[in-house]
C-alpha cells in the first residue's frame, strides 16, 4: 500500500523511485534524512537486481586487486570505459560488500575468513561473491527490503507510478506520482533519485522484468537531462528457450565452471569463434547464438559434466526455471537463447550519481556512468548499485547543507485539481501494440543490426509513439526510438553494439554518444 498522502502531496528530503537494489539502497544511505521510497510494486518485487543470479565483482581474493578488476572492466568495454570511473568502482568495491553484510546479506563463504568466489566470463580472476549460490540478487534484496522496511525515517510508497519530474528555474522541485487509489499528486522536494532499472521489457526476448521499458530514462529526458550510450544493449547469450515472458537466465556462472554451448549436433559452437572460448565476452557469445538460430538451428547449453548431480545444490534457482519446463539438466543440454538483458547507456551521470540537471540523480541500470562502455564485464552492474547510493547520499546531504545556509527558494505546488486535469487515467496499450513495439526492437534494434532495419524501427517506433492514447507505451516507444537513433548514428561494430552494414571496429568511433529529447522533435512531445 502507499503511504498516507494529501491530496497536495509531502514534502521530503529526497525522493528515490525505485523499489530494487539500488533504489532500496540509496533510501537506506540517506538515513536520517526523510525519503520517500517510491516503487512501481512492493519493493523487491519485479526488479531485475531480485533476479540476478551471478553476484557481485569485487577484488577481495588473495590473488586480485582493485588495478585488475579494472583492468578487466577496462578490456570489456571495447575502448569505451571511463578508466577513471573503472578505477574508483573497483576501489571502492569492496566497502559496500561488508555493508551489506552488515545489514544481513548472506554471503556465501568458503569458511568464516573468506568469501567463496566465482569466475564469470572476461574476468581474469575469482572475484564473484554469490549468495545462495545462484540467487545473489534475491538475497540482497531480501536483506535491503528488511532494512528499508526498518528504518522509520524511510516512507514507502508502493504500487505507485513516477509521471513526471518536476523542474522549475532549471533545479528539482519535485515528483509527480499516480498513487495506488488513483490519485495524482506532486512530492515535493529539492532531490529526486532514478533508480527505476533497465529497458529490456522493450524486447521481445529478455531477462528482466517486462514492466522495465526505460520508464526513467523518459522521466529524465522531459526533465531536460542528458542521456548517454544509449545504443549499447547486452544481450545475455543463455535465456532458458522456453515459453516464458520474461525468460528465465541460465547464469554464466556455468559456463565459469565449465559448461558449454552446442548446436543441434551437438558440435561446440565457440570453437575457433574465441580464443576464450565459451567465456568470451557476452557479446561475442549472443552474436554467435542469434546467428545459429537465425539460420534455424538450435542452441543448447550443455552442463552435465559441469555440474552433474549437484546441479540442484550448486544452481538451484536455474535447476528450478528447467524442471518447471520439463527439462533435467544433469542428464540433457538447455536449450537458450539470447536475450536482452542489461542496458549500458541511460540518464548521463558523473562520478556521484550527478545528472545535468540541479537536484536529478540516478543510480543503477538506469544510469550511464561510464563504466560499463560497449560491453559490460559480468557481475559489475550489482557492485555500481551498491557503490553509488554512498555517493548520492552524500552528495545530496550537502546539498541540504547548502539549502539551509541560504535563503530558501519558494515553488508554488499546482493545485490538486490542476495535476489531476493535466494527468488523467491512462489508457492501456493492446497487446498488439506492445508486440509490434517489442518485435520492432529485437529484430531490428537487437543483437544485429543495419541501416534498413534501424530506419524501419524508427518509423514504426515513432509511429506507435503519434498514434497511441497510451502514456506508458508512448514513452516506452521513445525510450526505443532514441536507442536506434543512436545505434544509427554509430558506424561501426563495438561491444553491444553490431552493425552488419559497419562490421569492423573504427578508430575514430571510439566516443562515446550523447542523446536528449530533442533528438525526435515533436515525437515525444505528451499528448
Amino acid at each position: 500500500m502507499s503511504a498516507r498522502i494529501d491530496a497536495g502531496g509531502d514534502r521530503y528530503d529526497a525522493i528515490v523511485v525505485g523499489g530494487g537494489l539500488a533504489g532500496m539502497m540509496t533510501a537506506l544511505e540517506l538515513r536520517p534524512l526523510r525519503v520517500g521510497l517510491v516503487s512501481l510494486r512492493n519493493l523487491g518485487e519485479w526488479t531485475s537486481s531480485a533476479w540476478a543470479q551471478g553476484g557481485i565483482a569485487a577484488a577481495v581474493g588473495d590473488d586480485d586487486s582493485p588495478a585488475l578488476h579494472a583492468k578487466d572492466t577496462v578490456a570489456a568495454g571495447a575502448g569505451l570505459v571511463e578508466q577513471r570511473v573503472a578505477a574508483r568502482l573497483a576501489a571502492d568495491a569492496p566497502h559496500p560488500i561488508e555493508r551489506g553484510a552488515s545489514h544481513g546479506v548472506r554471503f556465501d563463504r568458503e569458511d568464516a575468513a573468506h568469501y567463496a568466489l566465482g569466475r564469470e566470463g572476461a574476468h581474469s580472476r575469482r572475484r564473484i561473491l554469490r549468495a545462495g549460490g545462484d540467487a545473489t540478487g534475491a538475497e540482497l534484496v531480501r536483506a535491503i527490503a528488511l532494512a528499508v522496511h526498518e528504518a522509520p525515517s524511510i516512507v514507502p510508497i508502493e504500487n505507485a507510478t513516477a509521471l513526471d519530474v518536476a523542474v522549475r528555474d532549471g533545479r528539482v522541485c519535485g515528483l509527480v506520482v499516480r498513487l495506488d487509489d488513483g490519485r495524482v499528486v506532486t512530492l515535493h522536494s529539492a532531490a529526486v533519485v532514478l533508480a527505476t532499472g533497465g529497458l529490456g521489457g522493450l524486447y521481445r526476448y529478455t531477462t528482466n522484468p517486462t514492466t522495465s521499458r526505460g520508464s526513467g530514462i523518459a522521466l529524465a529526458a522531459r526533465a531536460g537531462a542528458r542521456l548517454a550510450d544509449l545504443e549499447f544493449v547486452q544481450f545475455h547469450p543463455t535465456a532458458l528457450d522456453v515459453p516464458s515472458d520474461p525468460l528465465p537466465l541460465v547464469t554464466e556462472a556455468l559456463r565459469g565452471e565449465g559448461a558449454f554451448l552446442v548446436d543441434g549436433k551437438g558440435r561446440r559452437i565457440m570453437d575457433r569463434v574465441d580464443p576464450k572460448g565459451d567465456l568470451a565476452s557476452r557479446d561475442v557469445v549472443a552474436r554467435r547464438v542469434f546467428a545459429i538460430r537465425s539460420t534455424g538451428g538450435g542452441v543448447l547449453l550443455d552442463a552435465r559434466a559441469a555440474a552433474g548431480a549437484a546441479f540442484p545444490e550448486r544452481f538451484p534457482t536455474v535447476f528450478a526455471a528447467c524442471a518447471k519446463y520439463g527439462i533435467d539438466p544433469r542428464t540433457e543440454p538447455i536449450p537458450v537463447v539470447a536475450a536482452a538483458h542489461y542496458h549500458m547507456g541511460g540518464i548521463d551521470v558523473d562520478l556521484e550519481g550527478r545528472t545535468n540537471v540541479r537536484g536529478l540523480y540516478a543510480c543503477g541500470e538506469v544510469a550511464a556512468t561510464g563504466v560499463h562502455g560497449a560491453n559490460r564485464l559480468a557481475s559489475n552492474s550489482l557492485l555500481e548499485s551498491v557503490v553509488y547510493p554512498e555517493r548520492i547520499a552524500n552528495d545530496i546531504r550537502a546539498l541540504q547543507r547548502t539549502h539551509a545556509s541560504s535563503p530558501r527558494v519558494a515553488f508554488a505546488a499546482p493545485a490538486a485539481a490542476d495535476v489531476a486535469t493535466a494527468y488523467p487515467p491512462d489508457v492501456d496499450a493492446t497487446p498488439g501494440e506492445w508486440v509490434a513495439l517489442r518485435d520492432l526492437m529485437y529484430f531490428h534494434v537487437g543483437v544485429e543490426r543495419d541501416r534498413v532495419g534501424l530506419e524501419a524501427a524508427i518509423e514504426g517506433l515513432d509511429g506507435l509513439a503519434r498514434a497511441t492514447c497510451s502514456r506508458e507505451l508512448r514513452d516506452a516507444a521513445t525510450v526505443g526510438s532514441l536507442v536506434a537513433r543512436a545505434a544509427l548514428r554509430r558506424h561501426e561494430t563495438r561491444g553491444s553494439h553490431a552493425r552488419s552494414d559497419f562490421p569492423v571496429l573504427v578508430a575514430n568511433e571510439r566516443h562515446r554518444s550523447f542523446s536528449s529529447l530533442a533528438d525526435l522533435g515533436s515525437v515525444a512531445q505528451p499528448a
